[in-house]
């Protein structure tokens, strides 16, 4: 009975914390108040957008954005027709107001809408900040974005006269927030370029504009596709976080440490006509025997006129070289197959580059050079034959298969460990790899080695406004896909195979290219995956040019020797790389950062978060900055000193790293957890791992670092003497480090450079010793804080 009662009463307790519970805080409300360049559009077919239409992507669930801007309005007619009034009733205590008129104001012919910027403007204005604060909201004024007037020179024309100043004046004069959005978006604007500046306004998109408009047709300069209005809602919202203003506690967070969602890059896509060129009417044919390269070229000439897609119906269509252009979208219809020819000759030799340096290739099977908006579409497949240029060494196959591949032709080296596709094939790489490769760039300097000259698959050069989509390619005689110089990419769900003993068949290789996303692809190839590039030494560093604001997620890497890579080739620099959701099976190491002495470049500012690995050969995590040199391991031996490694003057060839943030990453089975090796002269800097769980045999090694953060990691080593180690490293930090009880020691810290390592929250009493120092190593070098 007594139970009873208790259960009675717990119950009705449980009723009356329902009942008196509060409910849940109401939304704070965004009112958006102004013009055509804000407002809601109707017709989502058409391509103009307001800013307003993009702007609640960057905040959170906790606000409601309420856009009441609407076409042509001004302060005057947005009063008179009862707009702000109704706004004003709606609006709650803590709500908020964005205001941006201007570009109606100014119209003197109009007497509907003609608002003076030195009396009525000012008076409406004043009387909307007012009046908002009467209900208690918080008003912020906008100057009026800007329009795109450039002159003949490319120089900025003034676009709205006194307007702008006004709105500063009444800002200050009422003590609210001013975002002057026409500064701003004139700053976008000039480092954009008259050019670069078009795709930000709809009517230039493609089927829109009108090189040479008459009369009353034009261009418009004030009205935005969706990417400018992204662009610069993304502005204002970038300002609410830099004035810290009370609304930017709703700003959208990343997964990515401290970073929102207006930190990371807006990426154009293409646009294209809806007109199709089918293949088939082009004279090609889908037997598999009649070489069909003449029928591309035709069909993407007709394609490229006015602009559309080019269809590849189903079918085997063999061809040479295609070559794409500006406005074409390269479309495989399911089923469709094109096989590249095996016949090396159909790929004349050209002036192009090769691992980050200029040289002579064979011409790419796909490629695209100084074009705009171009695509290559579809869930066809593209096969480039690289059976037919790819070396293969014979521990890499079974005997059944090496002798098959002997049997078909080709050449051996003189120790029989090594087939090459032909004699050619075989004379140039002997020379590479006697280190005396040919340095010309006049073409006909390399007819006798034309087929050691394997060309890339998909071979992208300056290009702009690129989508890669759904499509299957294989078999590339070298690099899958390499965008060079590019900008604004859109790789999505593709498949790139390779045999995994395919050397130097990496899927993807971004170098010095701009503003991208890849995501949803898998990868399964004979080096590395989701590559990052810009360039090798001396030519790298002349160009300058980093790959730069990439978005990269929910991707698959299998059997490649990196999953996600930066480098070696990263000469130019790499910086705002965001990865997340990513899976690495099988790859030989899992991030992979590398370098070496004399390419120079800096890399910094990556950002990692959810990657899974399982299988990896080596490392899980790798920073190297001794790539394609003997590793500075300790001796073999009972020494654990570390090796002596003379540092080398800083100079324009010493690369760095630094401000790598890596969290949530996990995997079982590895040879290495965690190895940092930087330089004497150059150590790697600013990086924080945290939320780990690595199965491995080995642990961490951190050698030649700094500033380095552990946090919550787990080090689940078999070989546990020690589960870390530290050498010439300083200010390192092991916070919340968890490890297999009984491990034999948990840190040694060699090399007198050691300095202020710090052992926190961690348990220490699982190993068998705690800590271990090296000679030279003095005792106050580390400090250990129990939990």
């Amino acid at each position: 009975m007594k139970s009873t009662l208790v259960a009675l009463l717990a119950g009705l307790g449980t009723c009356l914390t329902a009942a008196f519970r509060p409910a849940d805080a109401p939304k704070t409300q965004i009112f958006l108040v102004g013009d055509s360049t804000m407002a809601d559009k109707a017709d989502l077919t058409k391509p103009e957008r307001g800013w307003g239409m993009e702007f609640g992507q960057y905040f959170d669930g906790g606000v409601v954005i309420r856009n009441t801007a609407v076409n042509g309005r001004s302060t005057k007619s947005f009063l008179r027709e009862g707009r702000w009034a109704k706004v004003v009733q709606d609006l709650k205590p803590g709500d908020w107001v964005f205001i941006q008129f201007g570009h109606n104001d100014s119209k003197v012919e109009d007497s509907v809408r003609s608002a003076p910027a030195q009396t009525t403007y000012r008076q409406l204005l004043t009387k909307f900040v007012q009046e908002a604060k009467a209900k208690g909201a918080n008003p912020v004024l906008l100057t009026p974005v800007g329009r795109r007037y450039f002159d003949d020179a490319g120089k900025r024309k003034d676009d709205h006269g006194e307007y702008p100043g006004v709105v500063r004046e009444v800002a200050k004069a009422q003590k609210v927030p001013l975002i002057d959005l026409h500064e701003k978006s004139w700053a976008m604007y000039s480092a954009m370029g008259e050019t670069g500046t078009r795709p930000l306004f709809w009517s230039y998109l493609n089927g829109y504009y009108q090189p040479n408009p008459v009369a009353p047709a034009k261009n418009d300069n004030t009205h935005f596709s969706e990417y400018g209005a992204t662009r610069v809602a993304q502005i204002v919202a970038e300002d609410v976080q830099t004035q810290h203003l009370a609304l930017a506690s709703h700003l959208a967070r990343t997964a990515f440490d401290g970073k929102l969602a207006a930190d990371l890059p807006v990426v154009l896509q293409t646009a294209f006509k809806k007109d199709t060129f089918n293949l088939a009417k082009y004279g090609a044919v889908a037997d598999g025997q009649m070489l069909n390269t003449e029928a591309f070229r035709k069909a993407i000439d007709a394609c490229a006129v006015g602009g559309g897609t080019v269809l590849v119906p189903r079918g085997l269509w063999l061809t040479g070289p295609i070559v794409l252009k500006s406005n074409v979208n390269l479309h495989l219809a399911t089923g469709a197959l094109v096989q590249f020819t095996a016949d090396r000759s159909q790929y004349p030799l050209i002036k192009t580059t090769w691992e980050g340096e200029e040289a002579i290739r064979s011409q790419a099977p796909i490629s695209g050079v100084d074009l705009t908006n171009i695509a290559v579409t579809g869930n066809g497949t593209f096969d480039g034959a690289g059976d037919a240029w790819r070396p293969v060494k014979k521990n890499k196959l079974n005997e059944s298969q090496w002798q098959k591949l002997v049997a078909s032709g080709g050449v051996l080296n003189e120790k029989k460990d090594y087939w090459y596709p032909s004699a050619a094939s075989l004379k140039g790489n002997m020379l590479a790899a006697a280190g005396t490769p040919r340095k010309s760039l006049n073409v006909g300097d390399f007819d006798d080695i034309r087929d050691f000259l394997r060309p890339n698959m998909l071979s992208l050069t300056r290009c702009k406004q690129v989508l890669l989509e759904s499509f299957v390619i294989q078999n590339s005689p070298a690099w899958t896909i390499h965008p060079l110089l590019c900008e604004d990419i859109t790789v999505r769900n593709v498949t790139a195979r390779n045999p995994w003993y395919g050397q130097n068949t990496d899927a993807i290789d971004l170098e010095s290219c701009r503003n991208g996303l890849v995501e949803g692809c898998t990868f399964d190839v004979g080096d590395d995956g989701l590559c990052i590039k810009s360039g090798r030494d001396e030519e790298g560093r002349k160009r300058g040019v980093p790959t730069e604001n990439f978005i990269i997620r929910d991707c698959k890497v299998y059997h490649a020797h990196g999953g996600f890579v930066i480098g070696s080739e990263m000469s130019g620099g790499v910086r705002n790389l965001y990865v997340s959701n990513c899976t690495f099976i099988g790859t030989d190491v899992g991030l992979r950062f590398k370098t070496a002495r004399g390419r120079g470049g800096v890399v910094e500012n990556i950002f990692v978060d959810g990657v899974d690995m399982t299988d990896i050969a080596g490392e899980a995590v790798l920073f190297d900055m001794y790539y394609a040199a003997k590793d500075p391991v300790p001796l073999a031996g009972e020494s654990t000193a570390p090796p002596v490694i003379a540092a080398k003057p800083l100079n324009e060839g010493t690369p760095q790293f630094k401000n790598f943030r890596i969290r949530n990453i996990t995997c079982k089975g590895a040879t290495t957890g965690i190895l940092v090796r930087g330089l004497p002269e150059m150590s790697i800097k600013d990086i924080s791992i945290e939320n780990a769980v690595l199965e491995s045999k080995k642990g961490l090694l951190c050698q030649e670092a700094e500033n380095i953060r552990l946090k919550n990691v787990t080090l689940l080593s078999t070989e546990t003497t020690p589960v870390m180690e530290v050498q010439n490293s300083r200010n390192i930090t092991l916070d919340g480090i968890h490890y297999t009880n009984g491990a034999e020691l948990l840190l040694r810290v060699t090399g007198d450079r050691s300095k202020d390592i710090r052992l926190v929250n961690t348990n220490t009493k699982l190993a068998k010793k705690d800590v271990q120092l090296g000679d030279k190593v003095a005792k106050k070098t580390v400090s250990v804080a129990q939990r």
